[in-house]
């Protein structure tokens, strides 16, 4: 109790401030890869190292406490390499932060052409993946499939993703009210919390949402669902009402910009 007390009595505004930093770092860190294969990794690190130091102690293992000593170092460089795919994710996002990006923007008929365009999808049961950008750019992604550049229409959306179009497979990427590429390929979701019965499509749609502000749209071709994925996140069994709405709250998009898109 005495050590207690005398502990407090040193507390001063900078030591507490230092361990709120200390805490939030750490927080923030099981934050981002809570539901990643990360969780494991560093569990089985914890695990090792906190055995390693409780056997060197008890049973006073002096090479051995060296060792592991000597290994904090090679630990501490070891791990931003380990965490890469989390860290990233973790500066991408500050980068999209509101003080550095401005909001994206969508036309209503834009938006309203892809929502009937994934309804029609879903009746004929043509599989599809349609990625809106948004502040983070999608070149990349872009590169990898067959440029299009072409206005947004409910026609052209079926014409790609029909069954017997050579287009078909891959992710259609959208920016700026307009179709960029189509067959492009996107990043997998490693998110071991998705439904084991998440296709491709669907791990492709989170994959693409975990590192940019982008939102995708899939269609399954099994059970002719609609799912938006956005931040990482799915939401399964839409319709072309619900979509509507969900893109409208994302995109706050302008009434009058309508520039001639066709549904």
């Amino acid at each position: 109790m005495s050590t207690l007390t005398e502990l407090l009595t040193h507390l001063t505004f900078s030591s507490l401030l230092d361990i709120l930093l200390v805490a939030l770092l750490f927080f923030a860190l099981f934050y981002l890869i809570q539901g990643t294969r990360a969780v494991q990794l560093l569990r089985g690190v914890m695990l090792v190292v906190s055995l390693a130091v409780l056997a060197s102690n008890l049973f006073h293992l002096t090479a051995f406490s060296w060792l592991i000593r000597n290994s904090i170092p090679a630990l501490l460089v070891a791990i931003p390499v380990i965490f890469q795919p989390e860290l990233r994710r973790a500066l991408e996002r500050i980068g999209r932060g509101r003080l550095f990006t401005r909001p994206v923007t969508l036309a209503v008929p834009a938006l309203s052409a892809v929502a009937r365009s994934a309804q029609e999808l879903a009746k004929k049961r043509w599989g599809a993946l349609i990625v809106l950008e948004g502040a983070t750019g999608l070149q990349e992604y872009i590169d990898t499939g067959v440029l299009l550049d072409a206005k947004i229409s409910e026609d052209l959306l079926l014409a790609i993703f029909s069954k017997n179009a050579a287009l078909h497979d891959g992710a259609v990427i959208i920016r700026a009210d307009r179709i960029i590429a189509a067959t492009c390929t996107l990043p997998l979701s490693e998110n071991s919390t998705l439904d084991r019965d998440s296709g491709t499509r669907h791990r492709a749609a989170v994959g693409i949402t975990e590192g940019t502000d982008a939102t995708a749209i899939v269609v399954s071709e099994e059970t002719g669902q609609i799912s938006v994925a956005h931040s990482g996140r799915l939401v399964r069994r839409l319709d072309e009402g619900e979509l509507n709405r969900v893109l409208l709250r994302l995109y706050k998009p302008i009434e009058n910009a309508n520039d001639g898109f066709t549904g």
